[in-house]
């Protein structure tokens, strides 16, 4: 049967071609677009966790929900021996801790609305390598009173580095308390809005603001962003008697869950039309043999074959032309996915943000297995509609197509 099928896919060669043409253009659209969604949407989640959230954080029960407007509720007690216990675990990278506070920024001629953050200046600079520096530097633990604005908020107040600029907020007493900082940079991060607001000062400091020596948040970052899922279980088991929650890096960015339902549906549209697209094409250069050749299955059924062989052998010849069509289309597509990758294709700034990136095309196992899968499901049930009818056609009916 399979020697059969493939002599006579090899008789027309021009319209075999044809076929297997529209095969691999399909396959190589899936894997280009698929690998390029993918690589969008892992450069964004690098961004966000090398800029703001990491991949997990350990918090106060209630300070997700709660805990932005009136953050000196939700306070960690003992937050360096949690530091000490959560490094123990196996691939965790580092572990920091985060004070976060809202007030206002002056320049001493007006004020901004900020929302800032309590760092340890080394440790996030290891962790926030997607954070760029426009002006100035990185704070450095030798900076006590050194404050990094967001890319807004540095516009908005007309700051620059080596000024000054007085921090003013309600510490945990309900006290009001304040502390002049000098301007070590500026930053930009994925998030336009992000930076409107932003300024992060050293963690001693935000602790002498607040008046409180504790953390709102433990951030781990993880050597691999794929154990997040894994680690966090552990650390639930681990803190289940604590007042504690742990939130991954997606929990904690709703805008990237979005992003990444939008387009793993738009990938879903995508499919389907280039399924649609090559189960036309290719049964229209199926019904066209099929309707050629009838009086040869005529003569097939008069000498002895029954209607099933005549149906497995037109379906075997599209699974053959499936399959080496399909295989063709993974290898092309993948050979241009890595050297569109080489290349690199220049992104401008996404909605809400300032920064550009460079895009490549991520060769992912998974949609390669959908590409062929598509390829041969097209194929294949093309043939299945054309092989039924003229399985169906009587013999004698059949035979008149060789006159």
């Amino acid at each position: 049967m399979l020697k059969l099928a493939l002599r006579n896919i090899l008789r027309h060669k021009v319209r075999t071609a044809m076929t297997l043409a529209v095969i691999v253009f399909g396959i190589v659209g899936l894997i280009l677009s698929g690998g390029f969604v993918n690589d969008m949407l892992f450069q964004l989640a690098e961004s966000i966790i090398r800029s703001q959230s990491g991949h997990l954080q350990v918090l106060r029960v209630g300070y997700f929900a709660k805990g932005g407007r009136s953050p000196d509720q939700y306070l960690i007690d003992h937050p360096d021996e949690l530091r000490e216990s959560v490094a123990k675990l196996p691939l965790v990278d580092d572990v920091m801790l985060r004070m976060s506070f809202s007030g206002l920024l002056n320049n001493g001629r007006s004020d901004w609305p900020i929302i800032g953050e309590g760092v340890e200046p080394d440790r996030e600079a290891r962790l926030g390598t997607q954070l760029q520096i426009i002006a100035g530097r990185q704070l450095s633990p030798t900076d006590p009173y050194g404050i990094l604005l967001g890319e807004g908020v540095a516009r908005t107040l007309k700051l620059k580095p080596g000024d000054t600029a007085t921090v003013l907020l309600n510490a945990a007493e309900g006290a009001l308390n304040t502390q002049e900082f000098n301007v070590v940079g500026v930053f930009q991060s994925f998030s336009k809005d992000f930076d409107a607001r932003a300024v992060r000062i050293p963690l001693s400091a935000a602790q002498e603001l607040v008046g409180s020596p504790r953390a709102n948040s433990v951030v781990v970052s993880l050597k691999v962003t794929a154990d997040t899922e894994r680690i966090a279980a552990s650390l639930r088991n681990r803190l289940a008697s604590q007042d504690l929650e742990i939130r991954t890096w997606e929990e904690l960015n709703d805008f990237y869950s979005s992003t990444a339902a939008l387009y793993e549906r738009q990938f879903g549209v995508l499919q389907g039309i280039i399924l649609a697209m090559v189960l036309l094409s290719v049964g229209n250069s199926v019904n066209m043999s099929v309707f050629e050749r009838t009086g040869e299955f005529g003569t097939m059924m008069a000498l002895g074959n029954n209607r099933l062989r005549i149906f497995q052998l037109v379906v075997t010849e599209n699974f053959l032309l499936g399959a080496v069509g399909s295989t063709l289309g993974v290898v092309v597509g993948t050979a241009l996915a890595l050297g569109i990758s080489a290349i690199g294709i220049p992104m401008p700034p996404p909605p809400n943000s300032n920064i550009g990136y460079t895009a490549t095309i991520r060769v992912v196992p998974s949609v390669l297995a959908i590409a062929f899968a598509v390829g041969m499901v097209a194929t294949v049930s093309a043939a299945i509609f054309p092989a039924s009818r003229v399985a169906r056609t009587p013999v004698s009916d059949a035979l008149r197509q060789n006159h």
